[in-house]
C-alpha cells in the first residue's frame, strides 16, 4: 500500500465511530443539541436523507439520518424545523461526512436548511472508480459485506406523521453500514493511488446547488423543446405555466398532473381542441375531460400571437474550430479508452466528450496550458497530463 503523509480525513480507524443497528429518533430542538454536542468532535460521520419528491409540489427533506460516536440517529425536520445546530458540524473540515450518491441531498440540505458540507466523501463515487459497475446502495453493500438491505420503503411518502416504525428503521439502516464501506474504500483506492482523484471530486461534488428558474421560460429546461418551431414553443411554455400553476394548487409532482410526454405532444400538434387532442392521443379520455378546454385555449391563444410575440429559442453560436479538431478528439478517445480498459473503469470517468472535445480545441502544448482547459480537474493533469500531450503531439 502506498504511504501517505496525512490520510484522507476520516480514513483513520476509530472503532467508536461504527454505528449501533439500533437508532434514536430526535424529534425536539433539546434531542439534537444533545446529539450535535456529542458528534462535534467526531472524525467521520454517515449521513443520508429521504425526501418526498414523489408526493408533493415543492419538494422537503423528511428526515435526516446520521450515523457516527456509536449511535445512529434519524432526525425529522418536520417536528425539529430549526436544523442549524448541524450547520457547523457539516462545514467543519475535519469531520468527513460519508454520503452516497451526494448530489442529491447536498442539493437538498442547502436548500431547505442553508447547510453548506465540507470534507464529503461520497462512497457511490468511490466505488465507481473502483471499477465497480452496479453501485447503488443495496449492490454494494450486498457486495461488500453480504447483506440484502430492505428497499420495500424507497418509493413512499416520506412526508407523513405519524411515520410507522418500519418506515423509520428502513431509513436508519441505510447509514449503518457507510462508515465501514466508506473506510474500506478508502484504503482500496489510496492502495490504487486513487484516493486523490476522489477527493477531489468529491469536493466539487460538495459544492452543488439547487438550480433556480427565476424569471427564464420554463421550456428552457424541458427536453425537446429547442426543435419546436416558435409558435409551438409559445404553446408549450403556455402549457407548461398551466401545469406549474396547476401542480402548486393541488401541491402534487408535475410529473402526477400532466406528463411531460403528453404536454409536447401537444404542443408538436398543436391541438386547440378535445377532439384534437383525443385524434392526436395526446391525453387519456379522463384527463381531456378534466383539462381539454383550458389546455385548448393555452394552443389558441399561442395560434393568435402576432409573429413578433413569438418566443425565440436561445442558440449558442458554436465558435468556428478547427478542421483538425475531430481528428483530435478520435485520438484522444482512442487513448482514453484503452487505458479506461486496462484500468477496469468506466472511460466517461476518466475523461467524459465534453473534456475531450475542449482539449482538442486548446491543443495545449504543455501541462500548464492543459491545466487552463476548462472542466479539466488537477488529479487528471498529474496522472494522465502527459500522456495525452503525446498523444496530441504525435498527430502531424
Amino acid at each position: 500500500m502506498k504511504s501517505r503523509e496525512k490520510p484522507f480525513p476520516g480514513q483513520e480507524k476509530n472503532k467508536d465511530s461504527v454505528a449501533d443497528p439500533s437508532y434514536r429518533f430526535i424529534r425536539t430542538p433539546d434531542e439534537l443539541d444533545g446529539f450535535v454536542g456529542r458528534i462535534s468532535q467526531e472524525k467521520i460521520l454517515a449521513v443520508d436523507l429521504e425526501a418526498d419528491s414523489m408526493f408533493h409540489y415543492q419538494e422537503k427533506v423528511c428526515l435526516l439520518q446520521m450515523a457516527g460516536n456509536g449511535e445512529n440517529v434519524v432526525i425529522d425536520p418536520l417536528a425539529v424545523n430549526d436544523l442549524s445546530p448541524l450547520a457547523p458540524v457539516f462545514k467543519n473540515n475535519t469531520i468527513c461526512k460519508v454520503f452516497h450518491g451526494s448530489d442529491y441531498d447536498v442539493r437538498s440540505l442547502y436548500r431547505d436548511f442553508s447547510i453548506e458540507i465540507n470534507n464529503l466523501f461520497d462512497t457511490q463515487l468511490a466505488s465507481m472508480f473502483m471499477g465497480e459497475r452496479e453501485t447503488s446502495l443495496g449492490a454494494v453493500v450486498c457486495n461488500r459485506f453480504g447483506i440484502q438491505l430492505d428497499k420495500r420503503y424507497q418509493k413512499k411518502d416520506w412526508s407523513q406523521r405519524p411515520l410507522p416504525e418500519g418506515m423509520i428503521e428502513y431509513a436508519a439502516s441505510d447509514v449503518y453500514h457507510l462508515i465501514p464501506l466508506a473506510r474500506m474504500l478508502m484504503d482500496e483506492l489510496e492502495e490504487k493511488g486513487r484516493l486523490d482523484w476522489v477527493k477531489e471530486e468529491c469536493d466539487y461534488l460538495s459544492a452543488v446547488r439547487p438550480m433556480e428558474n427565476g424569471s427564464d421560460p420554463l421550456f428552457l429546461r424541458f427536453r425537446g423543446a429547442g426543435r419546436l418551431p416558435r409558435r409551438n414553443l409559445a404553446a408549450l411554455e403556455g402549457l407548461l405555466q398551466y401545469r406549474r400553476e396547476l401542480a402548486a394548487k393541488k401541491d402534487r409532482p408535475l410529473f402526477k398532473v400532466i406528463s411531460n410526454t403528453a404536454l409536447l405532444k401537444i404542443a408538436t400538434e398543436m391541438a386547440d381542441s378535445p377532439q384534437a387532442m383525443e385524434a392526436a392521443r395526446c391525453l387519456s379520455a379522463k384527463q381531456i375531460r378534466i383539462y381539454g378546454k383550458p389546455l385548448s385555449g393555452i394552443v389558441k391563444k399561442a395560434r393568435a400571437l402576432a409573429e413578433k410575440d413569438l418566443p425565440i429559442y436561445p442558440r449558442k453560436r458554436r465558435p468556428s474550430v478547427s478542421p483538425k479538431v475531430p481528428e483530435r478528439i478520435k485520438v484522444l478517445k482512442a487513448w482514453r479508452d484503452r487505458l479506461a480498459e486496462s484500468m477496469g473503469l468506466d472511460p466517461a470517468l476518466l475523461f467524459n466528450k465534453a473534456l475531450m472535445s475542449a482539449i482538442a480545441v486548446k491543443k495545449p502544448a504543455d501541462l500548464q496550458g492543459l491545466r487552463n482547459v476548462d472542466g479539466i480537474r488537477n488529479w487528471q493533469v498529474k496522472a494522465f497530463g502527459k500522456e495525452v500531450l503525446a498523444v496530441l503531439s504525435a498527430l502531424p
